[in-house]
């Protein structure tokens, strides 16, 4: 038997769900069988898996051993590495990190471990605010992503809370998110609101953009303003009102102006000559919409990067 205490970052979610991240072996019907029979009990009490876990709870789990393996391994990649990170904003909450073009978000199916994540975590370990042997099953995570070969903020969550609240307040559009990018050619309208519908192809970690809507088809919105025009290139500062997989550099090839420097929306042989290296895209500001909240003290707050370490911006000088 083994028992676990709930902490201030297991509260607020189902028993079943706290199981599955706490004890990453157990299959989910055993887990499920578990509870029905009362293996996994909460204060020693037959529990249902919907059941809130509470500050100060007790799990008791009558299972085999090999279920126990913990969260992470102790020797994990992060412990060893030297944090270096662009930070944008930081509180007791949430971190903004500027991601440079090259790096990924998270681990990808090579196992390259040198990721923004990992490197949040290395920092938060070495700074003392986080430690892996003290929580059951939280770790610090990402609330959004961007393309490896985009660079802008990235929004990390330091605790629980403010993970479930950042997502929420994403998922009703409540972060407001900022590009900027280039793109080939002369917008025919200087300020717009495209409305368009995005499949996705899994196999080719691609996606196709239409015109109408259609089976497993998404609609997508995206808002866009001329900045700056230069050499046949126009400079956009672009909204996401929808935030779908490659959905900038999609939709804006869809309507015939690829970003300069993207080969899989566009062709990049000329701006790979130019300096070009990744795709003409960066994440550049958000603004904060929180009236209420755990993070309600970011309401009506924008935060951008340095301007100066946006490296196609200069091209439009």
């Amino acid at each position: 038997m083994k028992e676990f205490i709930i902490g201030k970052n297991d509260a607020g979610q189902r028993l079943d769900k706290f199981i599955q991240k706490t004890l990453t072996t157990l299959p989910p019907s055993l887990m499920y069988k578990a509870i029905r029979t009362k293996k996994i009990k909460v204060n020693r009490k037959r529990a249902d898996q919907s059941q809130m876990l509470c500050e100060g709870d007790s799990v008791q789990c009558f299972l085999a051993p090999e279920f126990f393996a913990p969260l992470e391994d102790p020797d994990d990649a992060y412990l060893s590495i030297k944090p270096s990170l662009n930070i944008v904003y930081e509180d007791e909450n949430i971190l903004l990190s500027d991601k440079k073009p090259g790096m990924l978000s998270h681990s990808d199916e090579g196992g390259d471990r040198n990721t923004l994540i990992d490197h949040i975590k290395a920092y938060l370990y070495q700074k003392g605010e986080y430690d892996p042997d003290s929580e059951n099953s939280f770790a610090p995570a990402l609330c959004n992503r961007i393309d490896r070969n985009t660079g802008g903020i990235v929004i990390a969550a330091k605790n629980a809370a403010a993970l479930r609240e950042m997502n929420e307040r994403i998922k009703a559009r409540d972060v407001r998110k900022y590009y900027l990018c280039a793109v080939h050619g002369t917008m025919r309208k200087q300020a717009d609101i495209l409305t368009a519908y995005l499949i996705k192809d899994r196999s080719t970690n691609t996606v196709k953009v239409y015109d109408e809507p259609g089976k497993g088809r998404v609609k997508i919105v995206t808002e866009y303003k001329v900045l700056k025009e230069k050499n046949g290139s126009s400079l956009l500062e672009v909204r996401l009102i929808t935030g779908k997989t490659h959905q900038i550099r999609s939709h804006f090839s869809h309507i015939g102006h690829p970003l300069l420097g993207d080969g899989k929306y566009g062709v990049n042989r000329d701006d790979k000559k130019q300096g070009y290296r990744f795709q003409a895209l960066y994440s550049y500001r958000v603004v904060f919409d929180f009236p209420s909240g755990v993070l309600s003290y970011l309401n009506g707050k924008e935060f951008r990067v340095d301007e100066g370490g946006i490296w196609f911006i200069g091209d439009f000088k």
